[in-house]
């Protein structure tokens, strides 16, 4: 059963600082998380690690933005042998969607030929990116991904890169874990903040910025929420 979850509502849950998960692919129950503390990685500071600087030159892979977003998302939302659940049901999903459709969640695409190889995507609100997911199928393509990524964030103005939280894997570019009242200061102020996201040959997607405001109060929908 579908909750009356609207993309208005996921993207003004965003701008108080709280995303949505759900337990399982087919679990239609989602919960708000707002974690104790939460990752971030500081885009004034992102480290490339050595031995990815090497691939980037060997220029392995072709890498285009917002070419194939339902294509990203549905690869993440793909169980596999080392991650037997997945956070993604089919409603978020679709939300994802429309809102790539408006112009809100972006992919980053690593590909060979016209394979899909690997890829990350997010959401933007004004100077805020919420990085959601990545994933390969050939070795380091979501690393180049996310590379490629806050390249673009770096060049579009953007003042916070949320992770949400802080993996091993995130701690070589550069992540780090800072107090909820902290983010939550970082967040509002990077939501006043024009940021622009930077496509493939020159567009650019604009991301002004985010009027706050709390459209959960009074709401219905039949969620659960964590914190």
């Amino acid at each position: 059963m579908m909750s009356d979850l609207t993309p208005e509502l996921l993207l003004s849950a965003y701008a108080i600082g709280i995303f949505p998960m759900a337990d399982d692919r087919d679990d239609p129950t989602i919960q708000w998380i707002d974690p104790h503390h939460r990752g971030i990685v500081p885009l004034d500071r992102f480290h490339v690690p050595r031995s990815l600087k090497k691939v980037i030159r060997q220029q392995r892979f072709e890498i285009h933005a917002n070419r194939a977003f339902e294509e990203v998302i549905t690869a993440c939302a793909e169980c596999r042998v080392d991650r037997p659940k997945t956070w993604l049901n089919d409603e978020l999903i679709h939300l994802y969607c429309e809102l790539h459709e408006r112009g809100y969640a972006h992919s980053v695409e690593c590909w060979i030929g016209n394979r899909l190889v690997g890829g990350a995507y997010g959401l933007s609100l004004g100077g805020a990116f919420f990085g959601e997911s990545m994933f390969s199928r050939e070795r380091d393509a979501s690393k180049v991904a996310l590379i490629d990524l806050i390249e673009r964030l770096n060049r579009g103005g953007y003042q916070l890169l949320d992770t949400q939280f802080v993996t091993d894997h995130l701690k070589r570019f550069g992540a780090i874990e800072i107090p909820r009242e902290a983010y939550h200061q970082r967040l509002n102020a990077a939501l006043q903040i024009d940021a622009v996201f930077y496509c493939d040959e020159g567009e650019i997607v604009s991301s002004a910025p985010w009027p706050l405001k709390d459209a959960l109060t009074g709401s219905s929908q039949s969620t659960t929420q964590t914190s």
